[in-house]
């Protein structure tokens, strides 16, 4: 190499991007000590879909399509408040932090928004398909107890669906960074929104293995219906209801502060990059962490993990 030559970390104006690693990574280890699934779901999660289903979510009675497609945009507004949202964050930084007047920054937030939920609805309706098809023969229906020193059919389910989106966010998050080559830097040449569309798909991909309650009892009727065609809208619903208000506070973030914003960004070279690189760091960590090694310890597969008994 040229003395002369930068290294691409050097080219995007990170400084130090193993140090925005290590503290992203930190970050990402610490919420899966403090992260209470018990909390995110119950608390708040049943709560938000309760009021928008107007009774208690487990006592909801699907029978029908109708029923079940409130059911699933309700459950999904309800698990909005989980950490794979730092996974929409860090997908949609980019689009806040370029130069453009008011009326630019309206298409421009709109048209990435589209893709990216061409990505999502892509796998979470392909996905509701399958689920409808295969019934109830799948992983995820079972509802046997979980022992100690086992792994059910659907924790390994969870384990090699969140396990797969947290390393492919973490390598996302270096190549943001500009620690390793971007995989997706070719297909980008070609399809621009390219990268949107993969951004959407693994956050899709959180259906496959998701366990939380609401869902899987969406799943249970969905499996049931032997329907796809049922079991492909309720999905796509439900990952639609997860995103609805964190992309309404972002358009309305990148519409009404994009100047200040776009400001702060142009204010330090490379300050975008590391921000969109330490937000795929931590969504990855945690994901891979909590869902991978975590649940280890949960299931006594592994000795011991820190976790905060709220």
């Amino acid at each position: 190499m040229a003395l002369t030559e930068q290294r691409p970390a050097e080219r995007a104006g990170i400084r130090h991007p193993w140090r925005a690693v290590l503290i992203s990574s930190l970050i990402g280890f610490l919420l899966t000590v403090v992260w209470s699934a018990e909390f995110v779901d119950s608390v708040i999660g049943e709560n938000v879909a309760g009021t928008v289903l107007g009774q208690e979510p487990e006592a909801t009675v699907l029978d029908g399509i109708l029923p079940g497609i409130v059911f699933a945009f309700a459950t999904g507004l309800g698990g909005t408040f989980t950490a794979c949202n730092i996974a929409v964050l860090g997908a949609l930084c980019p689009i806040v932090g370029q130069p453009r007047s008011l009326s630019d920054r309206v298409g421009a937030v709109f048209k990435p928004l589209a893709w990216l939920t061409v990505g999502m609805l892509t796998v979470s309706g392909v996905y509701g398909a399958v689920v409808g098809i295969v019934g109830t023969a799948m992983p995820q229906f079972s509802t046997a107890p979980t022992l100690p020193g086992e792994l059910s059919a659907r924790s390994v389910q969870s384990m090699v669906a969140f396990g797969v989106i947290g390393v492919a966010f973490v390598w996302l998050g270096l190549a943001a960074l500009g620690i390793v080559r971007d995989p997706l830097a070719r297909l980008t040449r070609r399809f621009p929104n390219a990268p949107m569309v993969v951004m959407g798909a693994l956050i899709g991909g959180f259906l496959i293995g998701r366990p939380y309650g609401l869902f899987r009892q969406l799943f249970r009727d969905a499996a049931e219906s032997h329907n796809p065609l049922y079991g492909a809208l309720a999905f796509m619903l439900q990952s639609v209801g997860n995103i609805v208000i964190l992309t309404v506070l972002f358009v309305l973030l990148a519409v009404v502060m994009g100047g200040r914003v776009q400001g702060w960004f142009a204010a330090r070279p490379g300050r975008l990059a590391l921000i969109t690189g330490a937000a795929f760091i931590v969504v990855g960590v945690f994901t891979f962490l909590y869902w991978d090694v975590r649940l280890l310890a949960r299931r006594e597969l592994i000795p011991w993990y820190p976790v905060i008994p709220w």
